[in-house]
This record gives structure tokens, sequence and C-alpha cells, in this order.
């Protein structure tokens, strides 16, 4: 799933099996370009359900002057029928993301990358959820430099994860996960984002400190971070999208790059495939 054609091309000679590592090439290639029909299709798919969580990770794919490799993305979608597509541009930039989404309407679960929230805030017909991981990512952050309340806030995270868990396994209904979520969940929300509201209040903080920097993006995305709590079908958070792209970071570990951007679509249009397949027990 992430052994170079490189490696491969030497396994082969090793075996006593001599090809060229350009017929390799063109032999993936060729092998993409039969599976985009059923990548589109998953597109499709993705774009017709009502919750898409998106995230961005970066490939080295190509080469600017000079001959130094550029940095470039992949845009993972997952959508609500635990289907994944790695869809490649050349940039991070917030246009992509109007591209990528196109007709879809519905709620899109991120972390705080400001150019979902431009995205969310122009377009008709979208819900933007935010990622409670990242918050929470932000107070650990915070730790070295305000151990106790940077604990209590993760106290309180903590709270809400574990009353989420425990409804998780009750595997209720779309109406009773709403009640339990009103009944569990709202008030830690409530008393966490008043409690933000207060520390913030302290002038001893000051604008540097990393605790002010978590409190204030927290409080920030105080809507997104609530959408949960009126959506049965919204997730605490995108691990699950981080879990699916685990492929990516450890493929460039073996890849290291994409020799072309060419090479770095298609990379993404079988990992899309053979992620999918995994998430539905099928060996791909």
């Amino acid at each position: 799933m992430t052994l170079t054609l490189y490696r491969q091309h030497q396994r082969l000679v090793d075996a006593g099996i001599h090809v060229s590592r350009s017929w390799l090439t063109q032999l993936v290639h060729r092998i993409a370009a039969l599976l985009e029909p059923i990548y589109e299709a998953q597109r499709r798919s993705i774009l017709a359900g009502a919750l898409i969580a998106m995230d961005e990770t970066p490939i080295k794919a190509g080469r600017k002057e000079r001959g130094k490799l550029k940095t470039t993305y992949f845009w993972p979608c997952y959508g609500e029928h635990d289907e994944v597509l790695f869809p490649w541009r050349e940039s991070r930039a917030s246009p992509n993301v109007k591209e990528l989404l196109g007709d879809f309407r519905g709620v899109l679960l991120t972390d705080g990358y400001a150019a979902y929230g431009r995205y969310a805030a122009t377009t008709e017909g979208i819900v933007h959820a935010q990622c409670w991981a990242h918050c929470r990512r932000h107070f650990h952050e915070a730790e070295d430099a305000e151990p106790q309340r940077a604990a209590e806030a993760l106290e309180q995270i903590g709270a809400l994860y574990r009353a989420e868990g425990e409804i998780a396994a009750a595997n209720a209904d779309d109406e009773r996960t709403l009640q339990l979520r009103a009944e569990r969940c709202r008030p830690i929300v409530d008393a966490f984002f008043a409690w933000c509201d207060e520390q913030l209040a302290d002038n001893a903080l000051l604008p540097t400190n990393p605790l002010t920097e978590a409190l204030s993006y927290a409080r920030e995305r105080r809507t997104e971070l609530s959408v949960f709590l009126d959506d049965p079908n919204v997730p605490l958070d995108t691990n699950h999208l981080e879990r699916a792209l685990r492929p990516i970071p450890m493929g460039r570990k073996n890849w290291l790059f994409c020799w072309t951007e060419i090479g770095a679509k298609y990379a993404g249009i079988v990992q899309s495939l053979l992620v999918t397949c995994r998430l539905h027990g099928v060996l791909p």
C-alpha cells in the first residue's frame, strides 16, 4: 500500500523479473485511469450526503524552479456512509474548498483552518461544525504556561467526551441521542464556555499567553463546536477522518514525495479506494 515503485522494481529484479521502472510507472497510471470512474462515483456519493468531514495534509509533488519539490496537498473528505476521498490539489488555498465541495449542502465538519469558515460563511446551505479534539489540543499546548487552568479545561472537555461515549454506547435512535445530548452534554458545554469567559476576563492573562490563545480559539468557535448538540449525526471531532488518512503520512515515510503532479493525483485515487474498502471490511 505504501511501497515505492523503486522498491517494487528492486524486488522484481531480485526475483529475476526484469522490467523497466518506466513500464511500472505506466502500469500504475493505466490502473489509476481505470479506477478513476469508481473514484468519481464515490465522490458523487459523498457530496450527495448530509455530512462531510474535511481536512488537508501536505505531500511533496512535482518541482519548482531550480529543481526544488513543491508542497502540495491532499484534501481528504469523509462521507456519512464511511467513504473517503483523497483529492489532490496544488495548494492549501481557500478556493479549493469551494471547488471540491461543489453543490454540497449539509454539515461540514473541520478543524479551525480559516478557509473552511470563510467558505461556510459565504455558501448557502452549509452548516459549519468544528472539532473538539483540535480545541482540546490548544489547551494541551497551554499546560506548561498555565498547568492548573489548562488542566481544568482538559477535565471539562474530558467530561464531555465521557458523556458522549456513554451516549454512543447506548446505540440510541436520533431522537433519543438528541435528548441524551441535551441532558448530559449541553450542561457541560455551557459550563465550559462560561468558564472560558471567566478566564478571559482575568486581566492578568497576557494576550501572548498560550492559555489566552486556547481560550480565544474555543470562544470564537462556540457556535461551530455546539452544532453536534442539535444534530445527532455530527460527531464531536474529526478523529474518524484522522484515522482514515493515516496511510498518507505512513506513505510519506516511504515515498518521501511524488515525482510528478499526476503521480500525486493517481496516488489519491488509489488510496481513496483502498481506505474505503478497508472501512467496509473488504480486502482491497
